[in-house]
Parts: structure tokens; C-alpha cells; sequence
């Protein structure tokens, strides 16, 4: 109970065919319908971003106003911009995210004191974490005693048992050993696989992505969905509303699937007022079938994650079956969510149906595994910790895959310090970038951490988009968690930790399979001769990368 207390304390178109059929519109669809909507989408994006910043600069006016016509006011807002610099200063947050503000109240007062007063004082996202701690309580009964499992682990390695403590004492998220594991390294295999376990399901199937696209890749799961619906399985879809901002309508998309018998939910809809919240977004991705099968990674159910489209060049991602009871925490975290968005639901579920006594048998051949969550709710960096704690457990090699580098100090000297103690650290990032100020930004901590020993690759292909650790053939995390800000302190994040089980040795091969793809830039960025204006850049953008 006491572990549990403290988890507690955080708070394409589709048609019906005759014969029942469903089938995708969009085959028989002109390609520049799907163009044509996803032009629509970045027109919206860019309409919300505009009608934002006119209240932002509105506000910012009518107090500059005040401030003109009342000395006494600038009075007040240069005392509450010391105050609130002296309390940033002071807080325990990581000095990557006070600096910045610190730098902005300190330029402009007025305006560093309004949007911090909008995006780290009025949070409407605590409301939802009080929902979800109020779920939690009964939600986290349904997660078998796990104490004996973990003794095992500490008699075997006790740094491993360290790291599955954590989080057991921080999350209440149990270990197990009765589960199956599966890597997939090409996300075709991946779906091939989902729409296997899918068309066996027989109670529910659960679903939440930060992204769905109405169109091939989807369609072919949604086929097999559409009929388990028809056939009384319980079906529900929760995706983030600003992930599928271009490929979906949310009134449309919804009422279709409702008229399949498939229960929809958007999390954080977007809108144009300022709404700060919508900087916390549902970056999760898992699929849930029965209580017993679980699918996670780092795809989206869009085309270009499975490489139908190929926008930029070959897209490189990576997925992970599990099948037993360490499925029951992805079911918690599905349940949680779904739940904490509508503030009447709780009363309305139970959940008990959603968590079958399934006998799952301990197998030392299935090794340790344990599934677990982030949230932007609470004070502890689940995600971060994670991964800090396998670079500081690596002994032999560390490998790492991820489509953003953009960290905090503690963790550049993290893995810096792992290279230095002789560990094999190598890092891959994309070759070819979905966003060109990100990919700057990723590029500017390479000389720093190739100084220290760290070798960095650059998958030539295309676009690696895999969240990937490996470290010494006994320990690898997969999910969806990138090493940048958003995911380690903004976002809903999920992925699970492995130790000693068979696809280790899987994600070990991805790997080796994945080094001679890349370029490695190494001696490039140790002997760059970097001028002083792209220093001034590389620092502005590390500077603001925290607050975006």
C-alpha cells in the first residue's frame, strides 16, 4: 500500500460495403484528395497559431497601456519579475528550463511575467491529474503484488533491481516475469502482427496513438476492428487531436467510427483561444487486446511510419509486442487516460471486466519485464530517470536510437561520463529530418558529446524515428520516449524496460544491422571549425528548445 500511495500522490475514407465489409474509399480516392485535406490541416494549424498570438499580443498591449498611463503598475510588474526570477532560481527544476525564463522576465518583464503566469501558474491540466489520481486509486488495485519477482531480480543483479525499484516506489509500476516479449525492427512486421492479435480478440481492444491517419495503413486495421465491433468485442480509440492535426476531422472521423460501434475520444482537442494546456500532449503509443497482448514502439498508425508514404526518404522505426501480465499496466495506463479527459466517467466504469484472470506462469527464459508511463502531471521525470539510470548502469557498450537530441545538462554529462569510463556509447539520429530547427538543435550537442567519446551515426537512409536504448546484451527500453524536451517533461509518454529477455538480443541486432546504414559523423564534428554566428545560433536554440 505504501508503494501505491505514492503513485497516488501524482496526480482515407471508409465505407460499408454490402456483405458488411469495410473498405478504404481512398483506393478508388484521386491522390490529391489526401493532399488536398492535409493542406487544409496545416491552413487550420496555421489560423490556431495566428489567433493565439493576437491575444498574446493583445495582452501584451493593454498592459503596456496600463504601464504608460500608471507608474504605479510597472512598479508592481518589475517587483513580481524579480519575484518570480528569484523563485525560478530558487525551484528544483532543471536549470535547462529556469534559465530561459529567467532570461525572458529579465528582457521583457511584461511579457515573461504574463506567459509565465500562463504556462507555469494557471495549469488547467491539474484539474485532470486530480481525476487521475482519483482513477488511480481504484485502477491500481488491479495490478497483481509483484515482491516475490523482485526479489528474484536483486538476487540475480542488484544495480537492475535498483532500476526496477524505482520504479515500483515512484510509479507503482510492478515487474514481471511471466510475459512473452517480441521485437520488431521493420514496422511492417509490426502491423503484420497487430492485425493478427486483432482479429483474435474476443473482449476488447484498446487503442491510443499521438497520431492516426484516415488512410491505407490505418484502414487495414480498422477492417479487422470494424468487424470484431460488429462481432460485440468492445473497440475504443484515443488519439491526441494536435498529432493528427493533418490527417484526420475529428466530427467526421468520430461518427464513422461510432457507426462502426467503435468508441472515439480525442485527447486535449485544440482551439482558438489561449488554452495552455494544449502544450501537454498524449505522445503514447499502444494497442491493447484482451488484457493479455500489448503492441508498443515508436509508430504512429500513419502511412509514412510504415513506409506507404516516404516523405522523408526511408522511415526507420521500431515496435514491441508483449503477451502476459505485464499487459495489465498498459490497460492501466489506456484506462487512466481515457477516463481523466471527461470529469463523469469514473463512476460510469468497471474496470474490473478489462483485467481477466488469465494464469500466466513465471519462466526464467521470459527474463524481467516492466511497462510503465510519464506524465507532465507530477514532479517526477519517469522517463528521464529511466534512461539515466541505464547510461549510468552500462558497463560494456551503450547504444541509443532516437529522432531528437535536445537534453538537459545532467543528462549530456550522463552519457558523456558512460564514454569516458570506457563505455561503447553510440548514438543514431535521423539522416534526413522532419523538422529543420529541431534537426539544428540536435546537431549542435554533437561536438560536445563526441569530445567526451561518444560516436554519433546518422542513419542515411531516411528519417530514424526509433525510441531505442541497448546496453551490455541485458538491458533495453523501447517505447515511444525521444530524448528531447517535449517527451521527457512535457508530454504523456510510455515505454517499457527489459532485463535479460530474448529481445534484447533482437534490439542488439537492429542495431548492428542499423551502424552500417549510417554515416558516422564523428571526425566531422570533432574537427568542425564552427564559426562564431553558428555558435550564437546553436546557443539561442538550446537556449528556448525547453519551453517548446
Amino acid at each position: 500500500m505504501d508503494r501505491r500511495a505514492g503513485r497516488l500522490k501524482r496526480a482515407g475514407e471508409l465505407e460499408r460495403l454490402p456483405g458488411g465489409r469495410v473498405e478504404q474509399a481512398m483506393h478508388t480516392e484521386k491522390p490529391t484528395g489526401q493532399k488536398r485535406y492535409v493542406r487544409n490541416g496545416v491552413l487550420h494549424l496555421i489560423i490556431l497559431a495566428l489567433a493565439i498570438a493576437v491575444q498574446v499580443v493583445w495582452i501584451v498591449l493593454l498592459v503596456q497601456e496600463l504601464l504608460s498611463r500608471y507608474a504605479v503598475i510597472n512598479t508592481i510588474v518589475q517587483v513580481i519579475a524579480v519575484i518570480i526570477v528569484l523563485a525560478v532560481y530558487s525551484s528544483d527544476k532543471n536549470s535547462a528550463y529556469r534559465l530561459p525564463w529567467i532570461v525572458i522576465i529579465l528582457a521583457f518583464p511584461v511579457l515573461g511575467v504574463i506567459l509565465y503566469a500562463m504556462f507555469r501558474l494557471f495549469t488547467p491540466t491539474k484539474a485532470m491529474g486530480k481525476r487521475q489520481a482519483a482513477i488511480d486509486e481504484e485502477l491500481f488495485l488491479h495490478l497483481k503484488p509483484d515482491a516475490a519477482v523482485a526479489e528474484r531480480l536483486q538476487a540475480e543483479d542488484q544495480r537492475a533491481f535498483n532500476q526496477c525499484n524505482y520504479l515500483r516506489r515512484y510509479g507503482y509500476f510492478p515487474v514481471y516475469d511471466d510475459t512473452r516479449t517480441s521485437y520488431y525492427a521493420d514496422t511492417t512486421d509490426a502491423l503484420a502482427a497487430m492485425k493478427e492479435e486483432l482479429a483474435k480478440a474476443k473482449s476488447f481492444i484498446f487503442m491510443e496513438y499521438l497520431a492516426i491517419e484516415d488512410a491505407e495503413a490505418f484502414g487495414e486495421l480498422l477492417e479487422i476492428m470494424a468487424q470484431k465491433a460488429k462481432e460485440g468485442v468492445e473497440v475504443r480509440v484515443f488519439y491526441d487531436d494536435f498529432g493528427s492535426f493533418t490527417f484526420i476531422n475529428n466530427k467526421d472521423f468520430i461518427k464513422r467510427m461510432n457507426g462502426f460501434g467503435i468508441q472515439c475520444r480525442v485527447f486535449n482537442p485544440a482551439a482558438p483561444w489561449l488554452k495552455v494546456e494544449m502544450n501537454n500532449r498524449d505522445h503514447r503509443k499502444m494497442t491493447i487486446i484482451d488484457g493479455h497482448v500489448g503492441f508498443t514502439g515508436g509508430y504512429n498508425l500513419a502511412n509514412e511510419y510504415f513506409n506507404y508514404t516516404s516523405p522523408y526518404g526511408h522511415w526507420k522505426d521500431a515496435g514491441l509486442k508483449l503477451t502476459g501480465g505485464a499487459v495489465r499496466t498498459m490497460t492501466v495506463l489506456f484506462l487512466e487516460m481515457w477516463n481523466a479527459v471527461r470529469a463523469t466517467d469514473k463512476d460510469d466504469e468497471e474496470f474490473s471486466k478489462y483485467f481477466p484472470e488469465i494464469e500466466e506462469i513465471s519462466n526464467p527464459e521470459y527474463g524481467y519485464v516492466q511497462p510503465y508511463g510519464d506524465s507532465p502531471l507530477d514532479n517526477e521525470h519517469t522517463g528521464e530517470n529511466v534512461y539515466m539510470n541505464v547510461i549510468n548502469n552500462a558497463k560494456d557498450y551503450l547504444y541509443i536510437s532516437t529522432p531528437y537530441l535536445e537534453i538537459t545538462d545532467d543528462m549530456n554529462r550522463c552519457i558523456g561520463l558512460a564514454a569516458k569510463r570506457g563505455v561503447d556509447v553510440r548514438i543514431i539520429t535521423p539522416g534526413i529530418p522532419d523538422k529543420k530547427l529541431v534537426y539544428s538543435t540536435t546537431r549542435s550537442y554533437y561536438s560536445g558529446l563526441i569530445r567526451r567519446g561518444v560516436r554519433i551515426f546518422e542513419y542515411t537512409p531516411g528519417f530514424c524515428h526509433a525510441k531505442v536504448f541497448v546496453s551490455d546484451d541485458t538491458t533495453a527500453v523501447v517505447g515511444s520516449i525521444n530524448l528531447d524536451y517535449r517527451s521527457l517533461y512535457l508530454q504523456f509518454e510510455n515505454a517499457v524496460w527489459m532485463y535479460k529477455v530474448p529481445a534484447v538480443a533482437d534490439v542488439r541486432k537492429d542495431f548492428e544491422d542499423l551502424f552500417p546504414q549510417c554515416r558516422e559523423v564523428t571526425e566531422k564534428y570533432r574537427r568542425e571549425n564552427i564559426s562564431i554566428w553558428k555558435r550564437i545560433w546553436y546557443c539561442v536554440l538550446r537556449l528556448f528548445a525547453p519551453l517548446f
